[in-house]
């Protein structure tokens, strides 16, 4: 395997990519007992429309998040049992744009890993089990529809997207879930579920050679075809509307704000990007910028506010949100301050101070396990070798804060979903 050590972080990575396309990547922490293994596949909800073999597919909304349900699934077979009876800790989840199949153990590591290989790579789907999930999953969709914070979000994308299909809920709906088939489950697996599609990140005391020979003989040995997504034509800057309101059964009003940014980046301009745009909102609206303790102090925020940077495939966007009666005047405000540090610019010791924190954060999110391996999986579907951010980070200065806010913190960009309370909420 391909040993790199960064001194900045005093941390070692190995890889190797497999014949089969496979990307592996081993963190070893010596001396340490627990271990996690992330097998991620780059597909996720918005990946409904693809090419394979020449052949063009569309799917029904859902497709992704149903795999991921179905995929626990082996003839004869209690994957979850079997990884109990291990000690160990398996789960998943389906974002817009991956599927991350994973556990955590401290005992019994190789046994463990064969088993992740193995059901993931082992399409099974019974028209009885599905129709089976069917119903699971439209509690699932009904729970998250009752829940304010999912909406407020679904409703922020419709606001800033006209076509993309991040405009979809993640796990689709009751209507469009009746549609998803064996079928369609075992074409989708067979397009993305491929190794050359996914990748392998194991962090913890283990042998990499050990981990690369799990995979040669659980695997199949030969690359196969991958599904070519297809999003839809280029997004527009401007948002499709400026606002948007519904009534829920909330206690107060929730909101989520948004600005649309380009997007299309990869490799190290996309992380040069992301970190700008990091900075940018903090010194924007993070928890120690002038405006956060303003609006704090006025009563129109409170301490469930917050935002950051939310990127997609095809889509980059800035966000914040949380609880408040005044949501427009929280958008005012972040709009005129962004206005005038545009014109301001930022000290270079606010600045200093502010690239400092951030760098602590995160070099101490790599503490965990599980977030490390996220990290680099998701970083490498957007070829960049996450490991790198220290240098990358130094490449940016505070002039491009400046810019970042000026082009991008906009009112023609900026959409806001509101969730307010049901007139039977007001009355108690």
């Amino acid at each position: 395997m391909n040993m790199t050590h960064y001194p900045r972080l005093d941390e070692t990575v190995c890889r190797e990519t497999l014949p089969n396309g496979l990307k592996v990547c081993v963190v070893p922490k010596k001396g340490f007992a627990r271990k996690a293994a992330y097998f991620v596949t780059d597909y996720g909800s918005i990946h409904t429309s693809f090419t394979l073999d020449g052949v063009h597919i569309t799917t029904p909304d859902g497709v992704a998040h149903y795999l991921e349900h179905k995929m626990f699934d082996m003839p004869g077979r209690d994957v979850n049992e079997e990884f109990a009876a291990l000690g160990a800790n398996p789960n998943a989840f389906t974002t817009y744009d991956m599927t991350a199949y994973y556990f955590t153990c401290t005992e019994h590591f190789e046994q463990c890993l064969r088993l992740l290989l193995e059901f993931v790579s082992t399409p099974y789907f019974t028209q009885e089990s599905v129709e089976k999930e069917r119903g699971i999953i439209a509690q699932e969709i009904l729970m998250y529809a009752d829940s304010a914070d999912s909406q407020v979000f679904e409703d922020l994308a419709q606001n800033l997207y006209a076509h993309h299909p991040i405009r979809v809920p993640i796990a689709g709906s009751v209507e469009s879930i009746q549609a998803i088939t064996p079928e369609i489950l075992e074409q989708c697996h067979r397009a993305f579920y491929a190794p050359a599609n996914m990748m392998l990140c194991v962090v913890g005391d283990v042998e990499p050679e050990t981990v690369v020979k799990l995979c040669e003989e659980v695997l199949p040995r030969q690359e196969q075809s991958v599904g070519i997504p297809d999003l839809g034509e280029e997004e527009k800057m401007r948002c499709v509307r400026p606002i948007s309101r519904r009534k829920m059964d909330v206690s107060m009003p929730t909101f989520q704000l948004g600005f649309k940014c380009p997007a299309g980046l990869t490799g190290e301009e996309f992380a040069h990007w992301e970190l700008v745009a990091e900075l940018a909102s903090e010194a924007l609206f993070g928890e120690s910028s002038s405006l956060y303790m303003q609006m704090y102090e006025q009563g129109i925020i409170d301490s469930s506010f917050g935002g950051g940077v939310e990127t997609v495939s095809g889509t980059a966007m800035i966000t914040c949100g949380g609880d408040s009666d005044y949501p427009e005047k929280v958008c005012d405000a972040i709009v005129a301050h962004a206005q005038h540090l545009a014109k301001t610019g930022i000290a270079e010791s606010e600045f200093a101070r502010m690239k400092k924190s951030f760098m602590g954060r995160r070099v101490k999110d790599l503490d965990s396990f599980e977030s490390t391996c996220f990290r680099l999986c998701a970083y490498q579907f957007e070829n960049y070798d996450f490991f790198r951010f220290p240098e990358s980070f130094e490449t940016v200065k505070a002039e491009e804060l400046r810019t970042f806010l000026q082009e991008n913190i906009r009112l023609d960009r900026c959409g806001m979903a509101i969730v307010e309370p049901s007139e039977q909420e007001e009355k108690n």
